[in-house]
């Protein structure tokens, strides 16, 4: 019997506008130029509000209606919350109605959807404290399950969430690791005692979430029917098909006239007409299923990119030189006291600012394009580190002003 994980990853950033040097000092207004319509925020998340969210929201809530046995779960970015609070009520409505189902899991992270697990483990654990605290404020719940920011895993991450309480934690598929085993099985991190690792089936995720309107695609197109036998073919070789993607491949990824809400429509459909087959949340499919056999992850992988590790955030050196600079001012900006500073910092912490210095522009370079408003990797360098600048003066203010 496989049980069909769907998960969702919702998050959209603050980004930075194009912050020149002539304003460090001057301006502390970073993260949204008005007059731009690539760098406007709040046009970006109505965009895609338009296009995905409440779409593919008005579609999961009438198939939770007409199919009691379905299921799926989300992980929302705090950010992108602070966003949908502030730009979009009616969307944040739209994701409660869902949850109150009751067969809507919502999963925790880092509320700035950031790479502080690298970086600082203090950092980490503040930022999944105020993702579940956002959570359970506007949702009502407290999540059991854990995803990292773009499925970055490893061994320490597994046993330091599951120190934190958490039953289950998700990560992607990767051929590097599983080698001869199948994502379609639980698996124990190496060193864990309780806590289960859910693997992407990145095959059938892809399928939907980058071939789906792929004319070149040998499968193409792809109907619900056809997919549900996929799945179907599972059974007797895994307990779990883990579906793991961004939400925006509904209707902003893979638009709507390529037939992408019309196939989830009947998707859920054609895999229950399979008596063998069902729904379960990430946590339920954990206390479900055993662990058939300890995965070993010592170094950290993503579901980002061919190579599925973290050179989509930290292969060049301008990467590197952000990071460090950024959490390098952890201390003193922490005691600074100063809130909006701290969350200024905070929200450059948020990953995508460095997606967007990436020079990978080979297979992967119309990912790392999408959503991307600046000109080049250089540009979103340049006013990363400018505003870097400006925060470092807004830390020798109140010393300044002493002497």
């Amino acid at each position: 019997m496989p049980s069909v994980c769907f998960y969702f990853q919702v998050h959209q950033p603050f980004r930075v506008k194009r912050y020149q040097f002539f304003q460090i000092g001057h301006d502390r207004d970073y993260f949204n130029d008005r007059s731009n319509t690539k760098l406007n925020n709040e046009n970006i998340l109505n965009k895609v509000a338009g296009k995905c969210y409440l779409p593919a929201n008005a579609v999961m809530l009438e198939l939770l209606e007409k199919h009691p046995e379905f299921k799926i779960s989300y992980s929302f970015s705090g950010v992108f919350l602070d966003q949908l609070e502030k730009y979009s009520p009616q969307t944040l409505l739209s994701f409660q109605k869902l949850v109150e189902t009751g067969r809507v899991e919502v999963l925790d992270e880092t509320y700035y959807h950031s790479l502080s697990f690298l970086y600082s483990k203090d950092e980490f654990k503040r930022q999944v404290q105020l993702h579940r605290e956002k959570v359970k404020k506007l949702f009502g719940v407290t999540p059991t399950a854990f995803r990292n920011t773009e499925l970055i895993y490893n061994n320490e991450l597994a046993n330091f969430i599951e120190g934190m309480g958490y039953k289950a934690i998700l990560a992607e598929g990767a051929d590097h690791i599983l080698g001869w085993r199948s994502p379609n099985f639980l698996y124990r991190p190496k060193g864990a005692k309780q806590i289960k690792l859910l693997l992407k089936n990145y095959k059938l995720s892809d399928d939907i979430a980058f071939r789906f309107s792929s004319k070149e695609w040998n499968e193409h197109p792809l109907t619900a029917p056809k997919f549900a036998n996929w799945v179907s073919q599972v059974n007797g070789n895994g307990n779990v098909v883990n579906l793991f993607m961004d939400y925006e491949t509904f209707g902003e990824h893979q638009w709507e006239d390529t037939g992408i809400f019309n196939f989830l429509r009947h998707m859920p459909g054609e895999i229950l007409k399979n008596p063998d087959n069902n729904f379960m949340t990430p946590t339920e499919s954990a206390l479900k299923y055993p662990s058939v056999a300890e995965l070993d992850v010592h170094n950290f992988m993503s579901w980002a990119d061919v190579e599925r590790d973290l050179s989509a955030w930290l292969s060049n050196s301008m990467q590197w030189e952000a990071a460090h600079k950024l959490y390098e001012m952890e201390q003193k900006v922490m005691e600074s006291m100063d809130k909006a500073l701290i969350e200024d910092w905070r929200k450059l912490q948020t990953s995508d600012h460095l997606y967007y210095m990436c020079t990978k522009w080979f297979n992967d370079g119309d990912v790392h394009k999408y959503f991307n408003p600046y000109e080049s990797p250089y540009d979103a360098f340049i006013s990363f580190m400018n505003v870097l600048n400006d925060m470092k003066l807004r830390l020798q203010a109140p010393k300044l002003c002493a002497e």
